[in-house]
């Protein structure tokens, strides 16, 4: 258990790490990118990705998850998965080249026909590494992981850059969204070096549809939800329009969603280690939930209180229309960064029947919240959905533990003290702005104002909430683990 603590941990700072410097990278992407190409290019590739996306979630998900979740699994199995992946990419493949006239329709923009029929290339590719990724993961070998998909994103990223310079404008957002699985897969193989075998009958196959079929259904109408809001207001408000919510809601969104991507798989495969352990998995979840809480927590915060001159920052001027949106979003995806890592138990511990339970009912609310906000254009849109997300973290927490040997106590003090700590420190550095604020550059004033919020949230809850010795012991783990 010790060697499991040790590599848990090792493996965690090794995906921070590595999503530190992807996130570091995306954002320079993204910050010339911005300049490059204009609102309606990221539009009609938001346009067609909103449905290629979903059809991604229905074929990749599930069968990845249950490599990674089972406690034992054979190389007979391992095969029959990567062959059911394959037949499953190829039919979304063909499912996605069919869409691409219907799409046409829908959204009256021609242009969608040929960036969706190139997008099904995405399918083929993802479907040759999934496996083999899941294999990494279930291993904890995310050292050589993370190195996989740095460089992927290095190379599609400068391939995109290229192309936008050239003047391709969309289709340079559309190469990039093909070379980066392609480039994954090649390497997955690579270094895995695992070939599989024929497919086989009588190895369990139903068993393992039955768990990869239950979180495929959870993801997809997890999908469905969340990114209907795009659907509707490329529909109702144009490509424009939605290239500034798509944008908007991206930029809010990245910087949770790298951290938990950093540690959400380190993290559910070594709780999947420990299902059969209900004792060290309650105390492995809680220090987890409050390292990520610690980390997505301060972030969104910080970019609620200083929305302007990260907009400034990253998009350029010309996006300012962007600034009440990226605002109004913060209560939806700080409440993603609080409830994201409960799907990773739930799914670790095989409650993902229950999860997708939890899905069926949000999305009702979801999208009725998106149709109240729609007249109103996308500030009306994210104003309703964080107002339904705010309603439903409560009731959200207490289902999710619901006969687990967490309490709400537990989550709510795991949670507590980093979310007082960022208030505390957003707060004083907001009011200290008025200072900041005199200095013309918006790049060094964000760069003071992310400088005071880091220093004083890291005194507070060090300090005054008593949080050092929970990273310490941290730090004195990535040591090894003790000799026996």
């Amino acid at each position: 258990m010790e060697n499991l603590k040790y590599r848990a941990i090792q493996s965690g700072l090794a995906r921070l790490c590595g999503q530190a410097v992807t996130l570091l990278l995306t954002l320079a992407n993204v910050t010339i990118m911005a300049r490059l190409l204009d609102p309606k290019d990221y539009g009609i590739v938001s346009m067609a990705t909103a449905v290629t996306g979903l059809y991604s979630i229905f074929a990749f998900t599930g069968l990845s998850t249950v490599t990674i979740q089972r406690d034992t699994i054979t190389d007979q199995q391992t095969s029959m998965l990567f062959w059911m992946n394959m037949a499953i990419g190829v039919l979304f493949a063909l499912l996605c080249l069919a869409t691409a006239p219907i799409l046409v329709l829908f959204y009256h923009e021609p242009r969608l026909f040929w960036v969706t029929m190139v997008l099904a290339a995405g399918f083929v590719f993802n479907s040759l590494g999934i496996q083999h990724s899941a294999l990494l993961q279930r291993r904890l070998r995310f050292v050589v992981l993370t190195t996989i998909e740095t460089s992927s994103r290095v190379i599609s990223m400068a391939i995109g850059i290229s192309m936008a310079l050239a003047g391709f404008g969309y289709w340079a957002l559309v190469t990039t969204n093909i070379v980066t699985p392609a480039i994954v897969a090649v390497l997955v193989w690579l270094t895995t070096a695992w070939v599989p075998g024929p497919p086989s009958r009588n190895v369990g196959a139903r068993s393992m549809l039955r768990f990869g079929g239950t979180v495929t259904l959870n993801s997809l109408v997890s999908y469905l939800t969340y990114n209907f809001s795009m659907i509707l207001l490329g529909r109702v408000w144009g490509a424009e329009v939605l290239g500034v919510f798509s944008r908007s809601y991206w930029l809010m969104n990245f910087p949770t969603e790298t951290l938990n991507a950093a540690l959400g798989g380190v993290t559910f495969s070594a709780l999947s280690r420990l299902q059969c352990d209900p004792v060290r998995l309650r105390n492995y979840f809680l220090k987890g939930y409050s390292l990520v809480n610690s980390l997505t927590l301060p972030t969104t915060i910080f970019c609620a209180l200083f929305s302007h001159d990260i907009i400034l920052v990253v998009l350029g001027s010309k996006w300012l229309d962007a600034e009440p949106i990226f605002r109004l979003l913060t209560p939806t995806v700080l409440i993603f960064g609080i409830i994201n890592p409960l799907g990773w138990l739930q799914q670790s511990i095989g409650l993902q029947e229950r999860s997708l339970k939890m899905a069926l009912v949000i999305a009702p609310i979801v999208i009725s919240a998106y149709l109240i906000g729609l007249p109103f254009g996308p500030k009306g849109v994210a104003l309703s959905f964080s107002t339904a997300m705010t309603l439903w973290l409560f009731p959200h927490i207490i289902w999710s533990i619901r006969g687990t040997v967490f309490s709400l106590l537990d989550i709510l003090s795991a949670m507590g003290r980093p979310f007082l700590s960022a208030i505390l420190a957003g707060a004083t550095a907001f009011g200290a702005q008025r200072y900041i604020g005199e200095l013309h550059s918006p790049f060094l004033r964000l760069g003071l104002e992310g400088a005071t919020m880091v220093l004083l949230y890291l005194f507070t809850l060090l300090f005054v909430m008593r949080q050092k010795s929970l990273y310490l012991d941290l730090l004195k783990s990535l040591a090894g683990p003790k000799p026996s």
